[in-house]
């Protein structure tokens, strides 16, 4: 390459870098797509869109939902991943699953070296209804019928691999007992099926609440390490006898290689969001205690996550041989 074309050169790229500074400095100049990897309605749906609406005027842009559902919540994720550009104008809701998925599918994903963190957000309040009419009045009931019918007794779930599917295994692994797996796409599925006689118990995070508020459901147990202050006769597992706690903490982030500035807007943005009386709201109501990281945090978690559910996936023999 002789002088002139390598000055050439050097100037354009130095235009690229320029207009990339520019771009980032100047973000967002239009619309931010925020993909909830779960059916409209259910539970995290509807903390994201509370977000959404509390976060837009920090933004300065509108926060557009687009539910892309599948795979216990993995497809959205993987999607953005692989085919959103690294501007910050796609990002996706992170639940659990993802850090699971490389460790149960031939996969080149890698959740630590494919996504940029963003910020953590929080966790779910998951537990075990039934209809009002059901045999079971305690955990103890149900756990004892299991193991005196192995089989007998069917739940739903959001779907293979998440973490109500996993931690039901887990008790039934635990308590000697076997129960039946049926999967859906989301709460109101799930609900429905219920309702109708289809399957014996569901297993789901908090979207249940208003049947259990107006006693069309029965709520049984719940997963977070205390009691919840919304439904406090509700005991938690480890006080019904099973020492397990699952909550499965989330956060947003977006394809790998998003600019610093970027990432520092949209989590200072989604931060100030987070303090908003109608997004806290929502979440009092769903139940839903806030668990925020930082970026810098929120990526570390990630990397723990991300050993630990190796190992789990490992323990239940789900791990990708």
């Amino acid at each position: 390459m002789d002088a002139h074309k390598a000055r050439a050169f050097l100037a354009a790229a130095a235009l690229l870098i320029s207009a990339g500074v520019t771009q980032a400095q100047d973000f967002p100049t239009r619309p931010v797509t925020l993909i909830v990897p779960f059916a409209a309605g259910g539970t995290t749906d509807i903390g994201l869109r509370a977000l959404a609406a509390a976060t837009e005027k920090h933004l300065g842009q509108r926060i557009l939902i687009e539910n892309r559902t599948g795979a216990g919540g993995v497809i959205g994720p993987l999607q953005m991943a692989a085919n959103a550009a690294p501007d910050g104008y796609t990002i996706s809701q992170i639940p659990i699953t993802v850090f699971r998925y490389p460790f149960t599918a031939r996969t080149p994903f890698n959740p630590i070296t494919d996504l940029s963190y963003i910020i953590s957000l929080s966790g779910y309040t998951f537990g075990i209804v039934v209809k009002p009419d059901a045999p079971w009045k305690t955990f103890q009931d149900l756990l004892a019928d299991a193991r005196t019918n192995p089989g007998k007794i069917s739940y739903g779930s959001p779907g293979a691999g998440t973490t109500l599917h996993l931690t039901m295994e887990q008790i039934a692994k635990q308590q000697g007992i076997k129960w039946t797996h049926v999967p859906f796409r989301g709460t109101s599925d799930s609900t429905n099926a219920l309702m109708g006689g289809h399957v014996s118990v569901v297993a789901d995070a908090s979207g249940w609440a208003p049947l259990v508020n107006s006693g069309k459901l029965r709520l049984l147990v719940i997963w977070s390490d205390k009691r919840s202050k919304s439904w406090p006769d509700a005991p938690t597992l480890k006080e019904a006898g099973v020492a397990m706690v699952s909550n499965s903490p989330f956060g947003l982030a977006g394809p790998k290689g998003m600019d610093a500035r970027v990432v520092k807007a949209l989590h200072d943005a989604f931060k100030k969001g987070m303090d908003e009386p109608a997004y806290v709201e929502v979440m009092t109501r769903i139940d839903q205690e806030p668990f925020y990281l930082n970026t810098e945090d929120y990526r570390a978690f990630a990397a723990r996550t991300s050993t630990e559910q190796k190992q789990l996936m490992e323990e239940l023999g789900l791990a990708q041989q």
